[in-house]
C-alpha cells in the first residue's frame, strides 16, 4: 500500500475508487466497506484508495473551542491504522491533515478539489452517516447528485451489524472503555493491539522486586501511544508478538497502558501515555537490552484492573506480583486442558 500525506504527489494515480473516512479502529464494518471498495476497484481498472485524516476532526474542533473533553477517545495509532488497511487490501492511502483550511471547505469545493482535481474519484463508497465539508453541510444526496453531473460513480453502505448490533467505532470504544476486550475483538474481527518500536524508558522495571523471588526484576517493553486519550487504560493480560521468530507462539505477558500515576510525571517519558508490558517468561537469548528498537505488538486479551496509585515502590512492587499472578492464572485457564502440566 503506498502511503501519501496530502494528494500533491506524482506518485498518486491519476483515477481510483475511493472511500473517505476515519477508520478509527479498521472495524468489521469498515472492513466490510473495504471489501467492497476493492471488488469495485477491480471491475473499473482503477487502483482502491483510502482518503482519512490526521489529526481526527473532532480533534482538530475540540481543540478549536479548548473543549479537550470534546475529543473522541483514540482506538489506534495512525500506524496501526495504516497497517490494518494494508492487510484490507488498499492499495493507497492520503492521509489529509485535518487544519483550519480543510473545516472551512465547502462542500462542493471538496468534491471539486479534493475528490475530482486531487484524487481523480471514478466511484466513490461512503457509509450510511456520511457528512462532508464546512459544518458538515454536505451529505450523500449532494454527493450522488455531483457524481451524476461530473461523471463519477457514488454509493452508500448501510450500517454493518454483529449479533443485532451496528458496529461501529463508537461502540469499540465504548467496549474498551468496559474493559470487555471479548466484545471488543468481536467487533474489530480481531483482538485489540498495539504496534510500534521497544522505547527507552528510566529501566525502573528491571530493578523492582529484585530479589530471590525476582531475579530479573520486572523489566518491561515500552510502547508508546502517540495520543493523549486512548480508548482503553489499565492492567491487561496480554500477548507480546514480534520478540521472537514469525513462526514461534506468542508470549504471555502483563501490560499497562496509561499515564502510570505512581510514577514521577517529570520522568523521561514525561509523562506521555504508555503502553508498557512485562513478558511473564522472557527469553533468555535476547539479554537484558534485547527488545530495545524491535516493532513488536501487544494484544490485549482481557483486563484485570485500572490503573491504581501506589504510595511507595514496595506497594508498587507488590501490586504488580499480583497482577503477574493474575495474569498466570489467566493464561493457565486459557489453556487447553491437554496442554496443562499434570500434578
Amino acid at each position: 500500500m503506498q502511503i501519501f500525506r496530502g494528494f500533491h504527489h506524482p506518485g498518486i494515480a491519476p483515477a481510483c475508487a475511493l472511500t473517505i473516512g476515519n477508520f478509527d479502529g479498521v472495524h468489521r464494518g469498515h472492513q466490510a466497506m473495504l471489501a467492497l471498495l476493492s471488488s469495485e476497484a477491480r471491475h473499473r481498472g482503477v487502483p482502491s484508495c483510502v482518503l482519512t485524516f490526521e489529526p481526527h476532526p473532532r480533534d482538530f474542533f475540540a481543540g478549536v473551542q479548548r473543549k479537550p473533553d470534546l475529543a473522541p477517545a483514540r482506538i489506534a495509532t495512525l500506524r496501526d491504522k495504516l497497517t490494518e488497511l494494508r492487510a484490507c487490501g488498499v492499495d493507497q492511502c492520503v492521509v489529509l491533515p485535518f487544519d483550519e483550511r480543510l473545516s472551512s471547505l465547502a462542500p462542493e469545493a471538496f468534491i471539486s478539489q479534493v475528490l475530482q482535481q486531487g484524487l481523480g474519484a471514478r466511484y466513490v463508497l461512503v457509509g450510511d452517516d456520511f457528512r462532508f465539508g464546512a459544518r458538515r453541510a454536505g451529505d450523500y444526496a449532494m454527493l450522488d447528485a455531483a457524481g451524476t453531473a461530473q461523471g463519477f460513480d457514488v454509493a452508500r453502505m448501510n450500517s454493518y451489524q454483529v449479533r443485532g448490533l451496528r458496529v461501529s467505532s463508537s461502540a469499540v470504544r465504548d467496549a474498551l472503555a468496559r474493559g470487555d476486550l471479548s466484545a471488543t475483538a468481536a467487533l474489530l474481527g480481531r483482538p485489540y493491539g498495539i504496534s510500534g518500536h521497544v522505547l527507552h524508558g528510566r529501566k525502573l522495571g528491571r530493578e523492582l522486586g529484585r530479589d530471590a523471588e525476582f531475579p530479573g526484576g520486572f523489566r518491561t517493553l515500552n510502547l508508546r501511544f502517540s495520543h493523549w486519550k486512548p480508548a482503553a487504560s489499565g492492567i491487561f493480560c496480554v500477548h507480546v508478538r514480534g520478540l521472537t521468530g514469525p513462526g514461534d507462539p506468542p508470549l504471555e505477558g502483563v501490560a499497562n497502558l496509561g499515564v502510570r500515576p505512581s510514577l514521577d510525571p517529570n520522568d523521561v517519558n514525561g509523562g506521555r501515555v504508555l503502553l508498557e508490558t512485562h513478558c511473564l517468561d522472557w527469553p533468555a537469548h535476547l539479554g537484558a537490552e534485547g527488545g530495545y528498537g524491535k516493532i513488536i505488538q501487544v494484544d490485549l486479551l482481557h483486563k484485570l484492573h485500572d490503573e491504581l496509585k501506589y504510595e511507595s515502590l514496595s506497594a508498587l512492587t507488590a501490586g504488580i506480583a499480583r497482577d503477574c499472578e493474575a495474569a498466570r492464572s489467566f493464561f493457565a485457564a486459557a489453556r487447553p486442558a491437554h496442554s496443562r502440566p499434570a500434578h
